[in-house]
């Protein structure tokens, strides 16, 4: 690209402020916890109309207990399919390379705290609050300009854009991560919408994996006063259940393992016959990871009468600094200094989609909003950061194919 290109996307969208500001605020006044699909229908209808207005093709995968997943590509380009395709990694159907921009429409939040969390524009602040605000709609809505800004400039990227925005991806992908996997195998490059990281806007190069167990002990009931010796106390077992795990945490490994809840027993003079724990397991590398899967699986009881019950619920490796990722995020940086942007990276505690398709291309998250408060009530994000990130994107899209 040449600098007069680079000039009118930054131009292009810096006067466009508010017209981002605005459909961020369109979205996010439209509530869309992942397990109520309506909302994310009105969302996906939404985007679908601006998109396709730019040339990309709306297709809508359903979902069972979710609103579905929203799959665009460009009209002129190839289409790569999210299942059943059998294409070279990094290319749709004719060997043309594609990139895919990640996202997700839902949000932790239920339906009904606009009403004492409002989405509210602070134009003293510079900020914009709101439930979804920051995790992640403003990363769509850059998104959407960013596009916007390439298709008004007359600007075609050689890698074909195509999008893939789930609604499920809050309660870890359950319905959507068969369409992950298989855009992240016949894509050259994935670009994740996650917010950046603190208030630098630091980039996500690295994500923890996140494990995820239930367990349950079950021993016997005995009356706690009259005949005590006949019980098995499930209840017992579990400490020793949970001193065992959270001993596993090893925070300069990046290992931590927490006991999140536990529920077991009947009444204060019955010894237990059932305990349960849910157990939350976060790893720097897929290596720790097994070594813990395999540690916690292999648990065996020591209080005598007792058995155990684990059952793994979530298994989602690391986005580890793997060599092609670090390759990606050196030209994204190279992007930022001519927009004359200061980039750093981190690593997120947190996982995304981003660590599916890390496991087969290039992969680089933390690309959408500047702000804070993901998840929490002091959820924002930075208005002014809206047009620099969206420009940023846009670039990005620009690059070339990439060798490593």
């Amino acid at each position: 690209m040449t600098d007069l290109e680079v000039s009118a996307i930054g131009d292009f969208l810096a006067a466009r402020r508010d017209d981002i500001a605005k459909l961020l605020i369109e979205l996010a006044d439209l509530e869309s916890p992942s397990l109520v699909p309506e909302p994310q229908r009105a969302i996906q209808e939404i985007l679908s109309r601006r998109l396709e207005a730019i040339g990309f093709v709306a297709q809508l995968f359903p979902g069972e207990e979710t609103g579905g997943h929203l799959y665009l590509s460009r009209e002129e380009a190839p289409q790569a399919a999210p299942e059943g395709a059998s294409e070279g990694a990094g290319c749709a159907a004719d060997g043309a390379p594609v990139q895919l921009l990640l996202g997700h429409t839902d949000t932790v939040w239920p339906i009904g705290t606009v009403r004492d969390m409002p989405v509210e524009w602070d134009e003293g602040e510079d900020v914009i609050r709101g439930p979804g605000v920051f995790d992640m709609k403003a990363g769509i809505a850059q998104m959407v300009f960013a596009l916007e800004a390439l298709s008004e400039l007359g600007l075609e990227p050689t890698v074909a854009p195509t999008i893939f925005l789930n609604s499920d991806e809050e309660i870890g992908s359950p319905e959507s991560q068969g369409h992950v996997e298989q855009l992240g195998r016949v894509s050259s490059r994935v670009l994740v919408l996650e917010p950046a990281l603190g208030p630098e806007g630091l980039i996500k190069t690295t994500r923890r994996g996140v494990v995820r167990f239930d367990i349950r002990v079950v021993g016997r009931a005995a009356h706690s006063g009259l005949a005590p010796g006949e019980g098995a106390s499930a209840i017992q077992e579990m400490a020793q259940v949970i001193q065992s795990l959270h001993a596993l945490t090893d925070p300069e490994r990046g290992i931590s393992v927490n006991v999140g809840t536990v529920s077991g027993g009947t009444a204060v003079n019955v010894v237990a016959a059932e305990c349960c724990a849910s157990v939350d397991v976060r790893v720097r590398t897929q290596a720790d990871g097994q070594w813990v899967k395999d540690i916690i699986q292999r648990l065996e009881p020591t209080t005598p009468g007792t058995r155990l019950e684990i059952e793994m619920s979530l298994d989602r490796g690391p986005m580890e600094a793997t060599p092609r990722n670090r390759i990606l995020w050196e030209a994204i940086q190279g992007c930022a200094k001519r927009l004359g942007l200061e980039l750093g990276d981190a690593e997120s505690g947190g996982a995304s989609d981003g660590n599916t398709t890390s496991r087969y291309t290039a992969t680089v998250d933390g690309l959408g909003a500047v702000g804070d408060g993901a998840h929490a009530r002091h959820e924002h994000v930075r208005v002014s950061s809206l047009p620099e990130r969206a420009a940023l994107l846009a670039l990005i899209l620009m690059m070339p194919p990439m060798e490593g």
